[in-house]
């Protein structure tokens, strides 16, 4: 399965691994919610992680050139995705054992706090280097977290960053060591569980009002440049 979950207390720990480098189809955008639908039942914290070196590569490519419903039915449930862990009732920390692109960088960017480790890693929003413009939704997401001047670079540039660099920029607030990644974050989540839970959960809505409106208007847009950018693309296929 690429998303298994276990508990450790009050806190579920969410693993993406595909074996591979956990992108991110329909499929498996659904088995996430789903388990932030138990998770979030049984007042937990969350614990997103991935497998070794990787967080996740972003969206399933072989998905966005298939047929246009189901790239579609994959945006929409990974452009959901950051509003659902932006608004998340209990404390969300994320624990990056590596890569991270696009969708899967903009996961992590909607935690409450994201661990990341040392290593030869790379944190990228690559959407224009790939000839894609940044999607409205992930610009708000990146907006929220980084630095203004990092902003820019990854957003209008596609800068990458390492975990270092990731750090001082926003994309990550702290490293911890690979081993010990998942024990840091579950001890993280622990520790924010004491805070007061109505406060917490008031104070995240309020905090993050103007990005979550921001993010519920620009969906439908950005799956309206999806379509028509697919119907440019099937245009010149036929010519």
């Amino acid at each position: 399965m690429a998303v298994r979950t276990h508990r450790e207390g009050r806190v579920c720990v969410v693993t993406l691994d595909d074996g591979k480098r956990n992108a991110l189809p329909p499929s498996t955008l659904r088995a996430l919610g789903e388990a932030l639908d138990v998770a979030e039942r049984d007042a937990l914290a969350v614990v997103l992680t991935g497998r070794e070196g990787v967080l996740s590569a972003g969206f399933d490519l072989k998905v966005m050139r298939g047929k246009p419903a189901d790239a579609l039915t994959m945006l929409r449930l990974g452009f959901g995705m950051t509003a659902r862990l932006l608004s998340y009732p209990f404390p969300v920390v994320v624990a990056c054992p590596g890569h991270a692109y696009a969708m899967g960088l903009f996961l992590a960017l909607s935690a409450d706090f994201r661990y990341g480790v040392p290593g030869p890693y790379t944190l990228c929003a690559n959407e224009v280097a790939i000839g894609l413009p940044l999607p409205r939704v992930a610009a708000e997401v990146m907006r929220l977290r980084l630095t203004p001047s990092a902003f820019q670079r990854a957003a209008v540039l596609s800068e990458g960053f390492d975990p270092e660099q990731a750090v001082a920029a926003g994309l990550l607030d702290a490293l911890a060591p690979a081993d010990t990644l998942v024990e840091t974050a579950v001890a993280k989540a622990k520790e924010l569980l004491q805070l007061d839970a109505a406060a917490h959960r008031e104070t995240k809505l309020r905090v993050r009002h103007d990005t979550l409106v921001r993010i519920r208007r620009g969906l439908p847009l950005d799956l309206k440049d999806a379509v028509v950018m697919g119907a440019r693309a099937a245009w010149k296929a036929r010519k």
